[in-house]
C-alpha cells in the first residue's frame, strides 16, 4: 500500500506569497516523510489564492526526487496540445515518473469562465485525452472537433510513458476508466462503504472491457496527531463545522495507530493507493502531521 500525497492549492491568505511558500514547505515535508507519490490540484474562476498546478508543480519538483509527480487536470478545460506541452515539461523537469491525473470536471461558474459548459464536458474529455496521449508518444496530430487541430507536435516528450490516473464516482465515469484509465482515482467524499462499492462497480466493467487498471487510488483528507486526543483538537472543530460538506466517516483522522489502521482497511478493501490531503489549516499542524504520516507508513510496512 503506498501513501502519496495531494497538496492543497487554496489558501485564505492576505500575502500569495504566503500560501506559496506553505506548499513548498509542505512538499518538502513529503519528501522527508518518505511519501511515495506528490500531487497538485486544478481549479479555476476561483476567489481566493489558488495556486495553479504547472508552474507550481514545477517549483515543487525542486523539492521532491525520483519518486512518481504529477498533476490533476480537468480536461474539458484545457486545450490538448497545450495540456500535453505543459506535462512534457514538467516531466522533464522532473527526476521520477510522471502520473496524470485527469477528471471530466464540475461547476458551471469554471467552465463558463473558460468558454465551454458543462453539457460538452463528456465528448471533450475523451477527445483531449486522446489527443495528449499521441502527442506525449511523439506523434503528430491533426483533429477535427470538438478540437480543430492542424499538424500539432509537442517537445520535449516524456523520456518514459506518462501514466493516467481518471478521477470517477458515477457509473459511466467508471466504464471511462475501465476503457481508458491506467490508474483509478476514488474521491475524498467517498466513504468506507461507498469506496468498497467503487471498487466493486469498477471491477465489473473492467471485466466487460477486459482490461484492469493498474492502480487502484483514493483520496482521503486527513490529520495525523500525537495521539488521538491530539488530532481530535486539531480536527475536531474543522469537521464540526461541516467540513467542505463531507460525511466525517470519510476523512482520517487520529493517531498514528488509528490512521495505519484506516488505511489498512482502504488496502484490505483493494486500494493500491491512498492520497492524502491535510485538513486542517495551521502550517505548524500540518507539517507534525507530516512527520507523524512517516510513522503511519512504517506502520503499514511491517503488517
Amino acid at each position: 500500500m503506498r501513501v502519496g500525497v495531494s497538496l492543497r492549492s487554496a489558501y485564505g491568505v492576505a500575502d500569495p506569497r504566503v500560501g506559496a511558500r506553505w506548499m513548498i514547505e509542505r512538499a518538502a515535508a513529503a519528501r522527508d516523510a518518505g511519501l511515495d507519490s506528490l500531487f497538485v490540484g486544478d481549479h479555476h474562476n476561483v476567489p481566493i489564492p489558488y495556486y495553479q498546478n504547472a508552474p507550481m508543480l514545477g517549483r515543487l519538483l525542486a523539492e521532491w526526487d525520483d519518486r512518481p509527480a504529477g498533476a490533476l487536470f480537468l480536461l474539458p478545460l484545457w486545450h490538448p496540445v497545450l495540456l500535453a506541452e505543459q506535462v512534457g515539461t514538467l516531466a522533464a523537469i522532473g527526476r521520477g515518473r510522471f502520473v496524470l491525473q485527469c477528471a471530466i470536471g464540475a461547476g458551471e461558474e469554471q467552465f463558463a469562465a473558460l468558454g465551454t459548459t458543462l453539457q460538452a464536458r463528456r465528448s471533450r474529455f475523451e477527445a483531449a485525452l486522446d489527443i495528449v496521449r499521441r502527442l506525449l508518444a511523439g506523434e503528430e496530430v491533426s483533429t477535427d472537433g470538438p478540437y480543430p487541430i492542424a499538424g500539432a507536435r509537442i517537445a520535449p516528450v516524456p523520456a518514459e510513458p506518462v501514466e493516467v490516473w481518471i478521477g470517477a464516482a458515477a457509473p459511466a465515469a467508471l466504464d471511462r476508466v475501465a476503457r481508458l484509465g491506467d490508474g483509478f482515482v476514488a474521491g475524498p467524499d467517498a466513504t468506507p462503504d461507498q469506496a468498497r462499492a467503487l471498487l466493486e462497480l469498477l471491477a465489473a466493467r473492467a471485466d466487460a472491457h477486459g482490461r484492469e487498471p493498474r492502480v487502484r487510488a483514493i483520496r482521503r483528507d486527513v490529520h495525523v496527531g500525537a495521539d488521538h486526543a491530539d488530532a481530535q483538537r486539531v480536527a475536531g472543530p474543522v469537521l464540526a463545522a461541516g467540513y467542505r460538506g463531507f460525511d466525517p466517516a470519510a476523512t482520517v483522522v487520529g493517531g498514528v495507530e488509528e490512521v495505519a489502521d484506516r488505511v489498512r482497511e482502504l488496502r484490505d478493501l483493494g486500494y493500491t493507493d491512498v492520497i492524502v490531503r491535510h485538513l486542517a489549516d495551521d502550517q505548524r499542524e500540518v507539517l507534525a502531521s507530516f512527520e507523524r504520516l512517516a510513522d503511519v507508513r512504517t506502520a503499514i510496512a511491517g503488517t
